[in-house]
């Protein structure tokens, strides 16, 4: 159990590092921003309870906003991605083949399931991200964009980190 908690802990360290001193300045012109530290949301133990990922979720959030500056926007992007995760894990998995330290990721769930489950999850924080911070529809063409862009850009370096960290599953 405390390998899990060690494991989780320094990726959030490292995942947040990244984010806040890396990629906090990289974008394409306002309209693709990486915003990678999302990451450790989805590579949660399946298992977890829901009220620790929830607080996890709003955490991470919240953490980011204290360096973005963003008054909430990001805790509140990574609650409804949490409730999101829920949901899909729900529909998709059968929960009780899977041990409770495993996580969803490239070498347990298999490229086709974890590139679904990584875009759509991905795709429901940056749209909930930018219409909160956009606030109007009179930008709503700018918005899509953006949400577009930015996940294909998010999606991208979190297949690159797991093809880094690959570890094929053991069966």
């Amino acid at each position: 159990m405390s390998n899990i908690f060690t494991r989780n802990l320094v990726r959030f360290i490292v995942l947040i590092l990244i984010q806040v001193f890396l990629l906090q300045n990289v974008g394409y012109y306002n309209l693709a921003i990486p915003f990678l530290y999302i990451l450790f949301i989805l590579l949660l133990p399946i298992k977890i309870p829901n009220w620790l990922l929830f607080m996890l979720s709003f955490c991470s959030g919240f953490v980011i906003d204290i360096f973005y500056d963003t008054l909430g926007l990001h805790a509140a992007a990574c609650t409804v991605m949490a409730l999101a995760r829920i949901l899909f894990i729900t529909l998709t998995l059968q929960q009780d083949k899977y041990e409770s330290g495993q996580i969803p990721s490239l070498g347990n769930m298999g490229l086709r399931w974890f590139f679904f489950y990584a875009t759509t999850l991905t795709f429901i924080h940056h749209t909930v991200l930018f219409l909160f911070e956009a606030f109007r529809l009179s930008d709503i063409l700018y918005t899509l964009l953006r949400t577009i862009a930015s996940s294909i850009l998010t999606i991208v370096l979190i297949l690159v980190y797991e093809c880094i960290f690959f570890h094929r599953k053991e069966r």
